[in-house]
């Protein structure tokens, strides 16, 4: 023994407490699909924040020097934000019924903001872990519905980071958040994991009104699953817990279980309209520029709320094709939602919550790489001018 100390050889108590804490320190470094992915994730958010410093200072009309850390502060994050400060008992301090939004996220950037760091970058931090998070979960569903195109699953996270309306997953907006609940719950959903997929639905649900679409869609995954299992049902009611529990708790406030969708009607033209009618509202929003009248920017997204219909109807041709029912009832949902609103309005966005039409791209750039050339050569443009749209106050969706 006194040799092989001398030798400089570890003694074997040593030696497996060296390999113990190699097995620790293993078990907290991500693998192979983890670092692609997040090598993705770093270099788009290094690109948004240089986008962040630079639209406001390239595109000032005024003559001071803009505030370049308000370029965040737009839209739909001031009342997030607000609902994060105030709640929703204290009037519309943002402009907006503020019962439109679920607490989910205010309630986690709030607690963000307990650091210090203030309730903008609060946002940022929650958006940029969670769009992390599911980054991962992405690659590896897609990896799990094609096993047969080994390694691909990273293509997925790359197309989904660097989609054209990809600024709203590093914003303080709730795409990247529902994204972390909703990818693992039908990750789990398609792996017959049903207590685990509830409860990332549950989660979701506190998120967006959007969590009613994937509930809907869970049950019909469960019903049309070769992994169904009987004694499972009854998680599938877990998800509208948290629903039940928001709507309980604007009736105390605003006297209506519905008040959430009537503030939807009122802040937002959300009232139901037949499809055909918000057809023809889109339509003549994106070749007259209706509103307001003066406005280029609203004709041109109105006019990307009518690719991205399109898109969303092939995606979900091609999922009825597939037979993937679970998937097809979500589409058809959000779509449905969209649809009978009295315009096609923020459709650009939710598309960032369709896993199936980024998988179907990066199983086409997998199986066709030109078509991944292509597609970055039109993604990555589109991407730099709807982010200096958003960051620079105009309407980006």
């Amino acid at each position: 023994m006194f040799e092989r100390a001398a030798a400089g050889e570890p003694r074997p108590g040593r030696a497996r407490r060296a390999r113990a804490e190699g097995v620790w320190w293993q078990r907290w470094m991500p693998s192979a699909l983890g670092r692609d992915v997040l090598g993705w994730w770093l270099v788009s958010r290094l690109a948004l924040f240089v986008l962040s410093v630079s639209a406001p200072l390239l595109f000032n009309r005024g003559t001071d020097y803009p505030n370049v850390w308000r370029a965040w502060l737009q839209w739909d994050v001031w009342h997030l934000n607000a609902v994060a400060q105030y709640g929703y008992n204290h009037g519309e301090p943002s402009g907006a019924p503020l019962a439109a939004f679920f607490p989910g996220y205010p309630l986690l950037v709030h607690l963000v903001a307990y650091t210090g760091i203030g309730y903008v970058a609060a946002g940022i931090v929650v958006s940029a872990v969670a769009s992390a998070v599911a980054g991962v979960y992405l690659a590896r569903l897609a990896e799990y519905e094609f096993p047969e195109l080994k390694g691909f699953g990273p293509h997925a996270a790359m197309v989904w980071y660097g989609a054209p309306v990809g600024v709203f997953l590093a914003a303080g907006y709730t795409e990247s958040l529902f994204c972390a609940f909703a990818f693992p719950a039908w990750l789990a959903a398609r792996q017959g994991r049903w207590a685990r997929a509830a409860v990332f639905v549950a989660l979701a649900s506190t998120v967006r009104v959007s969590g009613l679409f994937l509930i809907f869609a869970l049950g019909v995954e469960f019903l049309t699953s070769k992994k169904r299992d009987w004694l499972s049902l009854p998680w599938l009611a877990l998800p509208l817990v948290p629903v039940l529990a928001f709507m309980a708790y604007l009736k105390q406030i605003h006297g209506s279980w519905f008040a959430w969708h009537q503030a939807q009607e009122k802040g937002w033209p959300r009232k139901f309209t037949w499809p055909w009618t918000s057809l023809q509202h889109t339509v003549e929003a994106a070749t007259k520029g209706r509103f307001p009248a003066d406005r280029t920017d609203w004709t041109w997204m109105f006019r990307a709320e009518l690719v991205a219909l399109f898109i969303c109807l092939v995606l979900l041709v091609w999922l009825l094709w597939r037979r993937s029912w679970g998937e097809s009832a979500w589409v058809a949902a959000t779509l449905g939602a969209f649809c009978t609103s009295y315009w096609v309005f923020s459709l650009t966005r939710a598309t960032l919550l369709m896993w199936p039409l980024w998988i179907g791209l990066a199983v086409l750039i997998k199986r066709k790489p030109w078509l991944g050339r292509l597609y970055l050569g039109l993604a990555i443009p589109l991407a730099a001018v709807w982010a200096a749209a958003f960051f620079t106050g105009r309407w980006s969706g």
